[in-house]
């Protein structure tokens, strides 16, 4: 089994970070884990012509969109991190995952998406200034997860879980019970 780390946070080292760690602590030992932060890739945004829908490869220059494309289609799990912005994900994951959407998904001859990852298991881990329950009321972890959880829906992902954790501005330390979370969400896979 191969498991990929998608980490979209320009923190190396910040929350959504240490939150994806928690998970995949125990899998280190038992299968090939590939770690990526998503803000060393070098990235052209989409530019939305629509020719990967009928060539299935990005028709822009190579970058490490290709590159990513590759592994993601590769693994069998995808866990994928980003911090809250504006009650979505990171604009540099956002910027990936529109360039790699015909690893994701197909498209019938009457327009109906095809998910092409089908049967392959995911997770999604956030992290918000926002402080619990207004990170929910107020959409901003609701609306990062939302985001995330579409793109994955689109491709077939079992999405196993979710990993959220509020108010980081004012208390950046992961308490006990997410610590415990992250590792029964690393256990599914």
């Amino acid at each position: 089994m191969k498991t990929l780390v998608l980490n979209g946070s320009p923190k190396k080292n910040g929350t959504v970070a240490k939150l994806l760690k928690s998970i995949v602590t125990d899998l280190e030992t038992k299968e090939t884990l590939d770690w990526v932060n998503v803000y060393d890739l070098n990235l052209k945004p989409c530019i939305g012509c629509m020719k990967c829908r009928d060539t299935l490869v990005c028709c822009l220059p190579e970058d490490n969109a290709h590159k990513m494309a590759t592994l993601i289609n590769n693994v069998d799990n995808l866990i994928i991190g980003t911090p809250t912005y504006w009650g979505n994900m990171s604009a540099q994951l956002k910027m990936l995952l529109e360039r790699v959407v015909p690893v994701f998904m197909g498209e019938s001859a009457k327009g109906i998406p095809i998910p092409k990852q089908k049967g392959k298991k995911a997770i999604i881990v956030t992290a918000c200034t926002t402080p619990y329950p207004f990170n929910f009321i107020l959409a901003e972890s609701r609306g990062a997860v939302n985001s995330v959880k579409e793109i994955l829906k689109y491709g077939g992902y079992k999405i196993i879980g979710k990993l959220v954790k509020p108010g980081s501005k004012n208390n950046s330390k992961i308490n006990s019970r997410l610590i415990n979370k992250a590792h029964k969400l690393g256990s599914k896979i």
